[in-house]
């Protein structure tokens, strides 16, 4: 198994600079002088299509020979990899099909559409996913691109931490939400490489612990299950993905549903911003003291901004 490596994070981000956001990285002295640290947020939340998906969505479409990029690219999700695929693809040119469930949630599946995506709606298992995906691309013979477990993609995810610290040098530490692994594999790159001396501390909800089971286990551990209002952190890790994990990160916390809402909520009064449940979770981790922040430089990756305002946990 070839795993991307720091070169091609570097390689990544000249190939997407030019249609990609660089996100701002945000302060709040009054949470600062809450939780005793200096918190810096990188703010994917104001990434195209409102969260750090469309850095690994375009570096997968751009990275693509014209060959396979002519017959279009594919995929299975319910998320923001939909639409940042469907994005990248229609900036490129080319055609986009997207397998959803038949109950994703409406808002996401007008923004797939709003992309320009072909649609084909599924039963809503990982099975049907899967098979119906595998038809689509017989008969397209579109390029599949997983959301999180493909070389380009983790390269793509790697260049929001590397803007960070680019941004910012002198973190001590970088917390990171953790689902099926994209972001926090390519996280996990771009820290040892530009501040070694800096610590990668996956977070994760409770309800869905796989990676912390997976990372002190000695394997994958499925996600059976999972229970959170954090719905972009639902999946397993992939393989490339725990390689990366494993060698790279330096511990995995959990925290309650509780703390992520109050999180969310507080990220929300005091900076004003909008976050969705899934990006609140490192801060949530601060709040429950699973991590020590105090005297230190910490840099959290606000992982998007993709909230249904209909159904607000608060």
């Amino acid at each position: 198994m070839v795993l991307p490596d720091f070169s091609n994070i570097k390689k990544a981000h000249k190939l997407i600079s030019a249609q990609i956001h660089r996100t701002p990285v945000l302060t709040s002295k009054s949470i600062n002088a809450i939780i005793g640290g200096e918190l810096y947020f990188k703010c994917e939340n104001f990434q195209k299509v409102g969260a750090f998906k469309f850095r690994g969505a375009s570096n997968a479409v751009l990275s693509l020979p014209n060959e396979l990029a002519s017959k279009g690219i594919a995929t299975h999700s319910s998320g923001n990899h939909a639409a940042a695929l469907a994005l990248a693809a229609r900036m490129r040119g080319i055609s986009a099909y997207v397998v959803m469930p038949k109950n994703a949630p409406e808002i996401k599946v007008r923004a797939v559409e709003g992309y320009g995506a072909t649609i084909t709606f599924c039963e809503p298992t990982l099975a049907a996913r899967e098979l119906t995906l595998a038809k689509v691309i017989a008969e397209t013979g579109a390029t599949e691109i997983h959301p999180y477990n493909n070389f380009q993609v983790i390269a793509g995810q790697g260049t929001a931490a590397k803007e960070l610290l680019e941004d910012y040098p002198q973190i001590n530490q970088l917390l990171c939400p953790v689902g099926g692994g994209g972001l926090l594999s390519g996280t996990a790159l771009a820290v040892k490489a530009l501040s070694p001396g800096a610590s990668v501390i996956a977070c994760e909800p409770a309800g869905a612990d796989d990676a912390y089971r997976s990372f002190y286990g000695d394997r994958i551990f499925p996600s059976e299950d999972p229970c959170t209002i954090a719905d972009g952190l639902l999946t397993s890790l992939g393989t490339m993905n725990y390689a990366i994990i494993r060698n790279n990160v330096d511990a995995v916390v959990t925290v309650s549903e509780e703390s992520i809402v109050k999180a969310m909520r507080t990220i929300w009064e005091r900076m004003k911003i909008i976050i969705e449940p899934s990006a609140a979770v490192p801060f949530a981790a601060i709040l429950e003291r699973k991590i020590d922040v105090s005297g230190k430089k910490t840099g959290i990756i606000f992982s998007g901004g993709n909230v249904d305002l209909n159904k607000l946990p608060f």
